[in-house]
């Protein structure tokens, strides 16, 4: 029975190994692992592909603002991180439904999120920019009038469009993904595209085939952290004071700076 016994156990240590190695999220591995600290870890879901806050790059790692500033405050403050890329709609239920404690996704403070979530103090505040083909004669707003420009839906730039749309005298056209807005403007079917600045300057620096026109910045959105509305009130002060620690020892500047510049 003894041998019996300690077979068992021995298989059950070798399946449990084999799940954790088989994951392919290093960040949860990650987690897992440092979990042995007895530092608590908390679950941070966020979005898939939204450069340059989060993204997997060319070595097949996730990376982006967004998760180098969690990390960071995570370890400013003494607390684990196990990121889950899920997509912004599936990482906003995912913390309503308590599967996670709290999302990071260039989530921008709107009323009405509040209404379902506490956020902190904005992290980063994005302005709106209007792009154009490489070589584009569109220089600036006056240029559009008469023409049809591209935006995403449901993004601060689409809203920004259409907010100036009849002042400037264009159309808007909605796509539903980022690389398909930028193809066409790029084919001249619409003659600019709107975005958030730091996700268009991204795409840009990876040569994007756009050119961001001088005099084109606007207004735009303040991103935050947030929880679900009356929970995780640790995890909010602690990534507020993480975040004030990490602006004021220069870390955040230098994890901005690195996608941004």
């Amino acid at each position: 029975m003894k041998k019996f016994l300690a077979l068992l156990m021995a298989g059950l240590m070798t399946v449990s190994m084999a799940a954790c190695g088989g994951s392919g999220n290093e960040a949860a591995e990650g987690a897992d692992e440092a979990a042995a600290d007895g530092a608590k870890t908390y679950v941070i879901a966020t979005d898939t592909a939204f450069p340059p806050f989060e993204f997997t790059n060319a070595d097949g790692e996730f990376v982006g603002i967004d998760v180098d500033i969690i990390n960071a405050i995570a370890e400013d403050q003494g607390f684990n991180v196990r990121i889950d890329s899920l997509g912004f709609d599936a990482a906003l239920a995912a913390v309503q439904s308590g599967q996670a404690d709290g999302v990071i996704a260039g989530m921008s403070i709107t009323e009405e999120r509040k209404e379902k979530f506490d956020f902190s103090d904005p992290y980063y505040t994005a302005e709106v920019t209007m792009a154009v083909a490489q070589g584009s004669d569109i220089k600036s707003y006056e240029d559009l009038n008469g023409t049809t420009v591209a935006v995403k839906t449901g993004t601060n730039g689409a809203d920004y469009a259409k907010s100036i749309a009849d002042q400037y005298g264009f159309t808007v056209k909605e796509f539903k993904d980022s690389p398909t807005m930028y193809q066409d403007v790029i084919a001249g079917n619409t003659a600019a595209c709107f975005e958030d600045y730091p996700v268009m300057a991204y795409n840009v620096k990876q040569g994007a085939g756009l050119e961001i026109p001088e005099g084109t910045l606007a207004a735009g959105t303040d991103y935050g952290f947030a929880v679900s509305k009356g929970e995780n009130a640790e995890l909010l002060e602690a990534f507020q004071t993480g975040l004030a620690n990490i602006k004021a020892n220069g870390k955040y500047q230098e994890i901005v700076d690195n996608y941004t510049k």
